[in-house]
C-alpha cells in the first residue's frame, strides 16, 4: 500500500530516511529546515522541526538505536549538525564547521565500529567524526581533487574462512572501512590503518563523469562484498570484492540521462536508481539470469536540475 502526505515543506526536499525501527521519517530541504515524523501504522503526524542550518539540508541520517536517537545533517552552510532525541526534546549534540565548502553526503558506520559519521564535501575532503567518552574527535583529509559527492560506509568485514567455520566458534576484528565518490570520476576504498590513519586501498575506475552516489550493499552472510555507484554518465556500476580483487559490472546504461542516487533494500538484495528523468527502478538478481530490472516508477513531476555537489558551492 502506498501512502502520501503534505511534508509542508515550503522548498524542494532533497533527502527522506526512516529510522532503525520505521517508526520515524526525517526528510530535509532547500527551506533550511529538517522535519521529523511519526509514521506508525500509516498514521503521520508532525513531532518536530529541526532548525540550525543556514543553507539547504542535503542529507539526513539515523545513528544505529543503541547509541539513542541521534540524526545527522549535512547542508550547503559547511555544517554537519548531529541531533539528539531525549523525553521528546531535541537539541544539538554536536556542530562540525571544519568544511570550507557545501557539505554534500553523510553516513555512519555500522554500530560495532562505534558511534561515528564520515562526511564528504565539496572541498574535495573527508572527516570522520567520532565520539569517544563525552566527546567528539575528528579527522579530515583528501579525498577527491573536484570534490566528494558521496560516502558510505562498508559492512564489517566477513572472515575468508566463515564457510569453513561455524559462527558461534569464529572471532575477528571488524574492519573500518567506506567508499568515496567525486567529481574526478572516481571511486576510491578508504581503510582505518593499524596506526589509526585513514588509507586509500583501492581506487576504482570506469566511470566517465561525477560519481554521483555510492552505496555499500548490505552483507548477508556472503563471501564478497557489493558497491554500487552511479554517475552523471547515466552509467550504474556493481563492483565485487571477492578475496581483495575487484571487478566490476554494468547495470544499466542510459546517457540521455543522469543518475543522482543508488540505495539498497535492508537484506541487499533489492538496488533502487534514482535518475534525473524522475524514473526510479528497482533491480533484483536471480539465478541464472543475473540483475533484472524488476520495477520502473515514473514521477509525473521533472527534475530539471539539482544543485547538489556542485564543487563550486
Amino acid at each position: 500500500m502506498t501512502t502520501s502526505f503534505d511534508s509542508r515543506h515550503e522548498d524542494m526536499i532533497h533527502d527522506a530516511q526512516m529510522d532503525y525501527y520505521g517508526k520515524k521519517l526525517a526528510t530535509c530541504s532547500s527551506d533550511r529546515t529538517i522535519k521529523v515524523f511519526n509514521v506508525q501504522q500509516n498514521v503521520h503526524s508532525h513531532l518536530v522541526d529541526l532548525l540550525g542550518h543556514e543553507g539547504p539540508v542535503w542529507q539526513v541520517a539515523w545513528a544505529h538505536p543503541k547509541f539513542g536517537t541521534k540524526l545527522a545533517s549535512c547542508s550547503y552552510d559547511r555544517k554537519v549538525i548531529i541531533w539528539s532525541e531525549d523525553r521528546g526534546h531535541w537539541s544539538k549534540a554536536y556542530v562540525y564547521t571544519g568544511h570550507t565548502l557545501s557539505v554534500n553526503s553523510i553516513s555512519w558506520a555500522p554500530h560495532d565500529l562505534g558511534l561515528i559519521l564520515v562526511c564528504g564535501s565539496s572541498d574535495g575532503s573527508v572527516s570522520v567524526l567520532t565520539h569517544t567518552g563525552s566527546d567528539w574527535h575528528h579527522a579530515k583529509f583528501e579525498a577527491h581533487l573536484a570534490g566528494v559527492n558521496s560516502v558510505s560506509w562498508a559492512p564489517t568485514v566477513i572472515p575468508p574462512n566463515l564457510a569453513t567455520t561455524t559462527v558461534t566458534t569464529t572471532k575477528f576484528t571488524p574492519v573500518a572501512s567506506f567508499a568515496s565518490g567525486g567529481s574526478d570520476n572516481l571511486v576510491k576504498i578508504w581503510q582505518l590503518s593499524e596506526t589509526g590513519d585513514w588509507q586509500k586501498v583501492t581506487t576504482l575506475e570506469g566511470h566517465t563523469d561525477w560519481v554521483r552516489d555510492v552505496a555499500w550493499a548490505p552483507n548477508a552472510g556472503l563471501p564478497y562484498s557489493t558497491l554500487a555507484s552511479c554517475s552523471q554518465d547515466g552509467l550504474v556500476l556493481l563492483w565485487k570484492q571477492s578475496e581483495g580483487e575487484w571487478s566490476n559490472m554494468e547495470l544499466c546504461r542510459d546517457a540521455s540521462s543522469p543518475v543522482w542516487r543508488v540505495s539498497w533494500s535492508v537484506t541487499g538484495g533489492i538496488l533502487a536508481v534514482a535518475r534525473g528523468d524522475s524514473s526510479v527502478t528497482l533491480w533484483k538478481e536471480f539465478v541464472g539470469s543475473g540483475w533484472t530490472c524488476i520495477s520502473n516508477q515514473v514521477d509525473s513531476v521533472d527534475d530539471e536540475s539539482n544543485p547538489i555537489n556542485d564543487p563550486t558551492l
